[in-house]
């Protein structure tokens, strides 16, 4: 290779690494995906075992992408997506999204707004499997591996936290019957919670985990609603009924004030760990030492 296309190369990858450049550019095309694979869940949404594959396939290409963008233009190793860290983060991330939820239901239950009619065949809890990880892979690489990351590589840690956790929450508007109780809720609760866990091991899995088993535990389990989309009935038949700050409504139990203290107090934990292990960045004008 000659000096003049060692040149044009470097030339083009600067360019490409150019934030304004970068974020609409990975982001836009792991957003497209996200857009292929709610198609093919909704198109296949009778037979879940090609919903499943079909949905694996997208997820696959999109860390292929993810990882070729980041090794070949950012040119480092993909540090966020180390298969070292996916034993000890990924699995505590789906008991976290477990025990968060299950200890909403179980606050509105003893509250009174929640009642457990029985159970559902467990096979109905299969439909959602596609979409728990839809969701949680392609999401988080768009909102943690691309949003927050670049955004807090060059304004910092708690400008990339307020911007993003605000740009989840605000999308999360356009779903149906979405209120702007949940989405500024779930701006703060989940927005903080999950770029907490980014922030803490510097890796996905840990994120991934969590919105995979919320998704799925909300959905499959206690037959709720997503961000105010309705779902099919999963295995357990729980009627929620109250006042909506208590139970979230039509848009699910994330918009409740339950959901609001538990999950942002679990953010904050996280977040005061992030910050004594020395993981919260400076912006880039301030000295990094």
């Amino acid at each position: 290779m000659n000096t003049q296309t060692t040149s044009a190369l470097s030339t083009i990858r600067a360019i490409l690494k150019f934030p304004l450049i970068r974020i609409p550019l990975l982001g836009g095309i792991l957003f497209v995906g996200m857009g292929i694979s709610n198609g093919f869940m909704e198109t296949y949404k009778d037979s879940t075992p090609t919903a499943l594959g079909l949905v694996l396939l997208v997820v696959a290409m999109a860390l292929a992408i993810y990882w070729a963008f980041v090794r070949f233009v950012e040119n480092r190793p993909v540090s966020e997506l180390s298969l070292s860290g996916l034993g000890d983060e990924f699995g505590p991330g789906l008991l976290l999204g477990f025990g968060l939820y299950s200890a909403c239901i179980l606050i509105l239950v003893l509250l009174g707004y929640c009642r457990i009619e029985g159970l559902n065949p467990w096979t109905l809890m299969l439909p959602m499997v596609p979409m728990a990880i839809s969701s949680a892979f392609l999401e988080e690489l768009i909102h943690r591996g691309v949003l927050f990351r670049v955004t807090e590589e060059y304004l910092g840690s708690w400008i990339a936290l307020i911007a993003t956790s605000a740009f989840f929450g605000a999308r999360h508007l356009g779903n149906p019957d979405a209120t702007v109780t949940g989405a500024v809720f779930i701006a703060i609760e989940a927005g903080v919670l999950l770029a907490a866990a980014y922030m803490l091991t510097r890796r996905l899995w840990l994120s991934i985990g969590f919105h995979m088993s919320w998704n799925f535990t909300q959905a499959a389990i206690f037959s709720g609603t997503v961000s105010g989309i309705e779902m099919p009935p999963g295995l357990v038949k729980a009627v929620i009924e109250g006042p909506e700050l208590l139970t979230g409504g039509k848009f699910g139990v994330e918009a409740s004030i339950v959901a609001f203290l538990l999950c942002t107090a679990t953010g904050v934990i996280l977040l005061w760990r992030a910050l004594r292990a020395g993981r919260v960045c400076p912006p880039m004008w301030s000295n990094r030492g």
